[in-house]
């Protein structure tokens, strides 16, 4: 007769993923739950013993024991009821797909949430709290989640600030100070911006970024404005050529959007420039796509994995209503350098390899 062994998959404890990571089984609670006084460089051992072990968190229990849901939200509403397929825009997706890991480390389902909710559906939805993407000046989804009075964190700074916001965000003067410092050492003197009209805080923050690089370093202020708007209809394309007819023209673009590059690249073609010998152009983009671009872009990555982690991390936070907490998070951008920015001459100080 042949024995047959049944192997029965068992949930790691918390001592396992302790004693992997070094630390105590309350440590590995307070790391896995968002609660306590854990540092970053602890909660990061900590996952990734979890994650080796295949240990989650049991928050369907723990849900029930609570009262709570287990779900946390994720709106996607920068841009209102515009038919915008969010998850094909790089930024976008990446900051769902970290928001996602990160609330799946913690034992959370993630719920991607469209615009086009009706308001019974923003309050009646079940979820523990909300990651609202892009609150805007006039934003009826904030007003009726901060009625329905669950925990919110905002991605991106609110419009119109109330006491207690919680929210975290790219630190958009570092990062386009990383693009204009580059763009300065490859030989650029008159650096241009093309920049949207819209009301979320992002590009009043880039603006007031570049307004004050250009005041430290007396040099002139070069911005063109563009939107889809009813009574403002300018393409982006057409503004960076508005800036490029100019006498004296810019030796450098910066666009701060995901198309950017490729707008101002077409507008460059347009005016019978090379890039990087007639003019230096960056973007503040996560599309890959620049890489194989004629040339490939420089561009600042806002790093929106690590924003949507930080958003989760937070939101838990205040769902446990722990103490002390940060409420306001800055995530630092970084610089891909490539062949647009090379220099404009082959003896520009500080040209990029």
């Amino acid at each position: 007769m042949d024995l047959k062994t049944t192997h029965v998959w068992r949930r790691p404890t918390l001592g396992a993923v302790a004693a992997l990571a070094g630390v105590s089984t309350a440590t590995v609670s307070n790391a896995l739950n968002g609660t306590g006084r854990v540092s970053e460089a602890t909660r990061q051992r900590v996952i990734a013993a979890a994650r080796e072990l295949g240990h989650a968190p049991a928050s369907t229990a723990r849900a029930v024991a609570s009262g709570s849901t287990g779900v946390l939200g994720l709106t996607m509403t920068t841009y209102g009821d515009l038919p915008v397929s969010y998850t094909e825009i790089p930024y976008y997706g990446q900051l769902a797909l970290g928001a996602m890991a990160a609330a799946h480390e913690r034992g959370y389902m993630l719920m991607v949430m469209p615009s086009s909710l009706s308001p019974w559906m923003w309050l009646s939805t079940p979820m523990d709290g909300v990651i609202h993407v892009g609150p805007r000046a006039d934003d009826p989804v904030r007003s009726l989640l901060r009625e329905r009075g669950i925990p919110i964190v905002s991605e991106g700074r609110p419009c119109r600030p109330c006491p207690g916001d919680a929210w975290v965000d790219a630190d958009h003067d570092a990062g386009l100070r990383l693009a204009l410092d580059h763009l300065a050492q490859a030989g650029a003197r008159r650096i241009a911006l093309t920049l949207p009209v819209h009301d979320d805080t992002y590009p009043h923050l880039v603006e007031q970024a570049y307004v004050s690089w250009c005041a430290e370093r007396d040099v002139p202020i070069l911005v063109e404005r563009y939107a889809s708007l009813p009574d403002y209809f300018t393409t982006e394309q057409t503004a960076a050529g508005l800036l490029l007819d100019r006498g004296p023209r810019p030796d450098a673009v910066v666009g701060v959007y995901s198309d950017s590059g490729h707008n101002i690249l077409a507008a460059a073609r347009h005016h019978g420039l090379r890039v990087p010998r007639d003019l230096l152009v960056a973007c503040i983009s996560e599309d890959p796509d620049y890489a194989t671009t004629t040339p490939p872009v420089t561009a600042v990555s806002l790093r929106p994995d690590r924003v949507g982690e930080e958003a989760v991390d937070l939101l838990i936070a205040l769902i446990n209503e722990r103490t002390g907490v940060d409420r306001r998070r800055l995530v630092q951008p970084e610089l891909v350098l490539r062949r647009s920015t090379h220099g404009l001459s082959s003896s520009s100080p500080g040209s990029a390899g």
